[in-house]
């Protein structure tokens, strides 16, 4: 990674003590452009070998505004920054809340290897927003559970960077029924987080043979891109819906 980006300056944390005095606290005054770079995340890809993604922050802006819609962002909203800002949900944690106003919180490592604390965090936060890998909400489920679901302000679960089992979602919806919406979300490092929404219910964790499937978030990729459908083989798009609305237009293809 250090062959290919080449840095120019390195700053750590001591670099940043010793000139703690030194930052101004008021806007630089550099020009920037929608087509200029947010950031890089190096990413394996199906290589092996870590590349850079250049992201715009064009890219990012518009993540927000397809899918702000779809979830109605504010002021009032508190996010946790759970994930290491290597791993590009990270991107969807911070600006999430900075671009609307929202608060947010910064999750120390310990607590993010603790279920029962991340809880207990969540609660006395606040929180509205949380993101999870499934494998790491399994756990703050089981926690839940344990601590007899304690009052939470959450609104929403978004689902990412992992394959998500809605069967074992079952026990939670069980405890908390549909006060907190729990969302399915797909992406990939080139494409600015995530390029597919799925709301999920109640009956989505049952093992039926109807097709569960995620949509497209509005103008966040390419039309001409192939979106995937998790449960089902259809013979022709307009057999596989979700259980809310069918997205006849989509092309869809087997999993790989």
């Amino acid at each position: 990674m250090i062959e290919d980006a080449r840095p120019v300056a390195v700053v750590d944390e001591d670099a940043l003590r010793a000139d703690d005095d030194g930052h101004p606290d008021t806007d630089p005054g550099v020009a920037v452009d929608p087509a200029h770079p947010a950031y890089v995340i190096y990413t394996s890809g199906s290589t092996g070998r870590p590349k850079g993604v250049v992201i715009p922050h064009a890219n990012v802006v518009r993540l927000f505004t397809a899918t702000r819609p779809l979830f109605g962002f504010g002021p009032g909203d508190v996010w946790t920054l759970f994930h290491s800002y290597a791993f590009d949900f990270s991107v969807w944690e911070i600006f999430g809340a900075l671009l609307h106003g929202g608060r947010l919180v910064v999750v120390p490592y310990t607590v993010s290897r603790s279920p029962a604390d991340l809880l207990a965090l969540l609660a006395r936060e606040r929180v509205t927003v949380l993101s999870q890998t499934p494998s790491a909400f399994f756990q703050l489920d089981a926690a839940d559970r344990d601590a007899g679901s304690p009052p939470l302000a959450l609104k929403h679960v978004v689902f990412g960077g992992e394959a998500l089992e809605p069967a074992r979602l079952a026990d939670w919806y069980a405890r908390r029924g549909e006060s907190v919406s729990l969302v399915n979300m797909y992406g990939i490092t080139e494409t600015t987080v995530h390029v597919t929404h799925a709301g999920l219910g109640p009956a989505d964790t049952a093992p039926a043979p109807a097709p569960w499937s995620a949509a497209p978030c509005p103008t966040s990729a390419p039309a001409s891109w192939t979106a995937r459908c998790a449960r089902c083989r259809p013979a022709s798009p307009a057999s596989c819906t979700s259980p809310a609305t069918a997205w006849p237009a989509a092309t869809w293809a087997a999993p790989t």
